[in-house]
């Protein structure tokens, strides 16, 4: 069985595991190159708005980083991508034809071609890509959620201690994690600025966007890669793929340790046409700390409703809010700042990845993102069931979602709708926790 240990909270800041409270003046270009020599070749897998976005800010972090090779499933999504990075970028995009690729196995070529590796397709394919990037030897900076399934975080941990062996560099796209603002803030919490932590609580109550129509002439398996985000196996469910964020923040006040528990409910209340999918629009969860603290958590994706994303942890001695521009704690340690309107943490998780791979020093955020993200799927089991889901059992489990053998649009797709066009859906209290209920 494949655990994540961590130290316990109080613990945490004296091993020295902590990311270093630098100010934002202190973030700059971590290289100048002057040779050819000196260059990194950058490749990118998903060239999506968080593809494209990843590559440029991860180019703005080191200037002898040159775009090399690209590859995305839609072609017209690649090319503008491209466009708008050589423009963003000029003279730093040098991508012909014969490396911009479309193919399923694809992803493979742009590894093997590249000395850097941006992972940023839908995350059912994060482990899987993952595991190819690391057994060819490549630094590899991977958009979160790292998973979708507990299969593929045990793929995700045990490729992160082989890029460990190999001296890889590991990036993971929690930015919170490298925003000068969240490292002061945890770091008060974890010298006791609010007292001994015995609630803590995280939410993405937020907008929801939209599902996409079934084109006429479409495969299956293409209109769900399409439309990603709205089936499971390859988004899931928003409280991975975005609620993901607060859930890390939870466990880094907790001084980087899990839940060992999720006990929650959810459901479909809007989400009832057949570009919906099948994710719930609204997830709480109630998580325990194996010290008995609980952490609630919301992620609620209805419109015309009250919105916060935030997390807050309540001690003994008052109350700590980080609540998007406005941090707050109460009690005797009373404090209120606001956060720079360019501490933009998109960009800042980049620097400390180069700068790691120029000066050769240790970097790895795979088991973290792990972590981050098998919360979140914790939570999701407990929803989907109905019944109180434990980390351990989980993770001893084998719960799958994502097939291996998807070579092109025309395999066959790892569920299909009903006669009406409507998919399968979990339902709380007949779903069974580590199931594939289709």
């Amino acid at each position: 069985m494949t655990k994540l240990i961590h130290p316990k909270r109080r613990d945490f800041l004296k091993t020295g595991a902590a990311v270093s409270t630098l100010a934002l003046a202190s973030y700059r270009q971590v290289h100048s190159a002057d040779e050819k020599s000196d260059q990194l070749k950058l490749g990118v897998v998903g060239c999506g708005g968080r593809g494209a976005g990843a590559t440029a800010q991860a180019m703005a972090a080191d200037d002898g980083v040159i775009l090399h090779a690209m590859c995305d499933v839609n072609r017209e999504t690649l090319n503008k991508a491209h466009d708008i990075i050589a423009k963003k970028m000029e003279g730093r995009v040098d991508v012909p034809q014969d490396r911009r690729f479309s193919g399923f196995e694809d992803y493979k070529r742009v590894i093997a071609a590249c000395d850097v590796i941006i992972l940023a397709t839908s995350p059912g394919f994060r482990p899987q890509h993952f595991e190819e990037a690391v057994a060819q030897g490549k630094h590899v900076f991977m958009e979160k959620p790292v998973a979708t399934d507990v299969y593929g975080i045990k793929r995700v941990i045990e490729a992160g201690k082989k890029a460990k062996a190999k001296n890889l560099k590991v990036g993971v796209g929690l930015q919170r994690r490298h925003q000068p603002m969240y490292q002061d803030w945890i770091k008060r919490i974890q010298d006791g600025a609010v007292g001994d932590l015995v609630t803590l609580r995280a939410l993405w109550d937020g907008s929801a966007r939209a599902g996409k129509v079934r084109k006429e002439g479409e495969s299956e398996l293409e209109y769900q890669i399409r439309n990603w985000y709205y089936f499971t196996w390859l988004s899931g469910d928003h409280n991975v793929e975005q609620h993901v964020h607060n859930l890390d923040v939870a466990n880094w006040m907790m001084g980087d340790q899990h839940p060992v528990v999720a006990r929650g409910m959810g459901g479909r209340e809007v989400r009832n046409k057949r570009e919906n999918g099948q994710i719930f629009d609204h997830h709480f969860v109630e998580y325990e700390y194996a010290d008995g603290t609980l952490l609630y958590s919301q992620a609620r994706q209805i419109p015309g409703c009250w919105r916060s994303i935030s997390e807050s942890a309540i001690g003994t001695l008052g109350r700590a809010n980080l609540e998007q521009r406005l941090f707050t704690i109460s009690g005797p340690n009373k404090a209120t700042k606001r956060i720079r309107k360019n501490e933009d943490g998109h960009q800042l998780e980049h620097y400390p990845l180069f700068k790691a791979i120029r000066e050769n020093t240790s970097y790895n955020e795979a088991e973290r993102g792990a972590s981050a993200t098998m919360t979140g799927i914790l939570g999701r089991l407990a929803n989907y069931s109905g019944q109180e889901v434990k980390w351990d059992e989980a993770m001893a489990s084998n719960m799958r979602l994502v097939p291996d053998d998807l070579v092109d649009f025309s395999s066959k797709a790892p569920l299909k709708p009903n006669q009406d066009g409507f998919y399968p859906v979990a339902v709380p209290g007949v779903t069974k926790p580590f199931e594939v209920w289709y």
